[in-house]
């Protein structure tokens, strides 16, 4: 089959053409602005990439288009498609689907060769737990599939098909769950497409707020999920969440794992070095490189996941003890300096004020009273919307400086971040940024970027400006 992919490049997308690519099929692929890593990897395989999204690339006439959510009905200023490949398909009739659909269809339950489906939905820590669950399965032997929303280290490659290990029946496939909608034409959470025999509900919160009303609407969408997971599965669910809790009160039809503070699965200790209890006896002990109490959560999860198709806690915590993360969590981009003297520029993914709360928790138990500067941007649908505006102060409690990016925003970061008082500055743009940045600086400074996007390749920018210090 050859396949056209509409958003080639996204994380999500870039994944499925890898997969495909390796189960044999051509792939073609189009975005706008081609850029990495993605586009590296894709290239790597052999992936042919065209820049934007012209209707002449009908003339490739593929079996099947895949689009990606990236891709809308919407229109220019001057009232052309924004998408006129989109447009041609519609026009001709032509067979398109969703990208969540295919990788069902082709990948996860193609016909006589179904996987075992771990899927890992939440909030925040779908990439970092996937990338855990998926390294440990490894490390195990079971040479799981799996499809990462990010570049895991370990691995090197954000998806692979896997194979049927010795004494399994069926292969095993981990997989980022987004709540996120599918397509423009498929408004459900691309995770109901995936139909897991495991699924891990890390946690929930209010996101999205560009297509989600409330709290409520998203714990629907994960109801739908639960909904889909047989009898014989296995729901592993943060003990710690009321939301959850709601969750599970609609009803659900396979047994629960809970893990955290009223769970069967807890951990002692501190997030670098804790025992594992599972039912209240000590099974493993996990000593391993990742800070904060969020990457514990995550490890739990990844733990009784991998239990349910027969992973010991002892292999687990092995396995855990050489993980090496996901490229931009507390991904160390540099050092200007030596010792304790140095300063080092971290990058990171949090864009969610939970998710930026729990980055700098971890960050500074790892530095003790090393000051912290935190450098993020608001770039998310729901950040740049402003709902969640007012927990911006409370999100960086920890910080000793915070120095917000407020291009695109259509509401007043330094009114948000009036109660930080001199702590925090705003910047319209990414130089300006730096240059408050370096004028703050001091030896021994711990120095962290946080957005979901590349914002502006500020983190080389940083170390330029820095290296007089």
């Amino acid at each position: 089959m050859h396949i056209h992919i509409l958003g080639i490049c996204g994380t999500f997308m870039g994944g499925l053409a890898a997969l495909a690519r390796e189960a044999g099929h051509r792939v073609t692929g189009c975005d706008t602005g081609v850029y990495p890593p993605m586009s590296d990897q894709l290239r790597a395989l052999g992936i042919e990439l065209i820049e934007g999204y012209s209707a002449e690339q009908l003339s490739l006439k593929p079996d099947m288009f895949v689009v990606g959510n990236v891709v809308s009905r919407a229109r220019t200023s001057e009232g052309l498609p924004r998408y006129p490949l989109m447009e041609a398909i519609l026009e001709a009739g032509l067979p398109y689907t969703s990208g969540p659909q295919w990788l069902s269809d082709h990948v996860l339950h193609a016909p006589g060769q179904t996987r075992h489906v771990l899927a890992v939905a939440g909030t925040h820590g779908k990439t970092t737990t996937t990338a855990m669950l998926s390294w440990i399965l490894d490390q195990a032997g079971l040479t799981p599939g799996f499809l990462i929303g990010g570049v895991p280290l370990n691995f090197g490659v954000s998806a692979r098909l896997g194979q049927v290990a010795a004494g399994q029946s069926r292969p095993l496939f981990v997989i980022e769950a987004d709540e996120y909608d599918t397509a423009f034409f498929d408004k459900r959470s691309k995770f109901v497409h995936y139909r897991p025999r495991t699924a891990v509900l890390n946690n929930l919160e209010f996101d999205h707020a560009d297509i989600f009303d409330n709290l409520a609407a998203i714990e629907r969408q994960f109801h739908h999920l639960v909904r889909t997971v047989p009898g014989s599965g296995c729901l592993v669910v943060n003990a710690e969440q009321d939301s959850l809790q709601r969750v599970l009160d609609m009803g659900h039809w396979s047994p629960v794992a809970g893990f955290g503070a009223g769970g069967e699965w807890q951990a002692q200790g501190e997030p670098h070095d804790f025992q594992i209890m599972h039912k209240g006896q000590a099974v493993a002990q996990v000593n391993w490189g990742l800070t904060g109490v969020h990457n514990q959560m995550n490890a739990l999860a990844a733990m009784a996941a991998a239990a349910h198709v027969g992973v010991s806690p002892a292999q687990a915590a092995k396995a855990l003890a050489g993980f090496e993360n996901v490229r931009r969590r507390m991904e160390l981009r540099g050092s200007i300096g030596s010792g304790t003297q140095a300063i080092q520029v971290f990058d990171d993914f949090a864009h969610h004020p939970t998710a930026i709360r729990t980055t700098l928790d971890g960050l500074r138990r790892s530095v003790g009273q090393a000051r912290i500067l935190a450098v993020f941007e608001p770039r998310s649908n729901t950040m740049k919307l402003g709902a969640m505006k007012s927990q911006l102060p409370w999100s960086l409690e920890q910080a000793d400086l915070a120095f917000c990016h407020t291009a695109g925003l259509d509401w007043d970061a330094a009114e948000a971040l009036a109660p930080m008082g001199e702590r925090a500055s705003v910047a319209a743009s990414v130089d300006a940024l730096v240059a408050q940045v370096k004028a703050a600086a001091k030896p021994g400074d711990q120095i962290v970027c946080m957005s979901n996007g590349g914002f502006g390749g500020i983190h080389q920018k940083l170390l330029d400006a820095l290296k007089p210090i």
